[in-house]
């Protein structure tokens, strides 16, 4: 068996489960997620938290059992206290500025580049350079993070654009006449 399935998921107060026959929902604080369970894995409810088991003993279910019991201790995350990811902008003349529900951009391009918002994301700029993208879904938050990233991404010479706040920008030295 999965060595992470073998751990249960110990819900804390204010999060509540409930485990329907295909599909999981917590429900806490910060709002509800729903997530469909496969065929080869069981859920459980019991007095402590949740129980991630394989249901036959094909290697196949072991790692969907652990897939889900990851997932699943996410999902408790995220609704008990959401996820977050932080970008920096970097350049002359680049910033961020939420106005309604879109975020614009100046990114050094002959235009301003619009961003919609997506419902269950919350983005907010502390400042010009950084952007903090928040909401209960962690796959959610990465996607938007990583969309808003890939519109200027940093490159290697200057470390102009949009990075992660912890990401590390190896710089490359410029090119030498000989």
């Amino acid at each position: 068996m999965s060595r992470v399935a073998k751990n249960p998921i110990v819900l804390p107060k204010g999060v509540e489960a409930s485990v329907a026959e295909r599909s999981v929902t917590l429900k806490g604080q910060k709002g509800t997620l729903t997530h469909d369970i496969h065929d080869s894995v069981r859920v459980s409810r019991e007095e402590h938290g949740i129980v991630v088991a394989p249901a036959n003993e094909s290697k196949a279910a072991d790692t969907l059992a652990g897939t889900c019991r990851a997932l699943l201790s996410n999902m408790l995350q995220g609704v008990s206290k959401g996820f977050e990811k932080r970008l920096e902008i970097n350049g002359v003349g680049y910033r961020a500025q939420v106005q309604g529900g879109a975020l614009n951009l100046t990114l050094g391009y002959s235009h301003p580049v619009e961003f919609k918002v997506p419902e269950g994301i919350a983005i907010e700029t502390p400042s010009q350079t950084e952007i903090l993208v928040k909401g209960i879904d962690k796959q959610q938050v990465g996607q938007v993070a990583a969309k808003i990233r890939a519109y200027r991404g940093p490159e290697p010479y200057k470390g102009k654009g949009i990075r992660y706040a912890n990401e590390v920008i190896v710089r490359k030295e410029t090119k030498k006449a000989k």
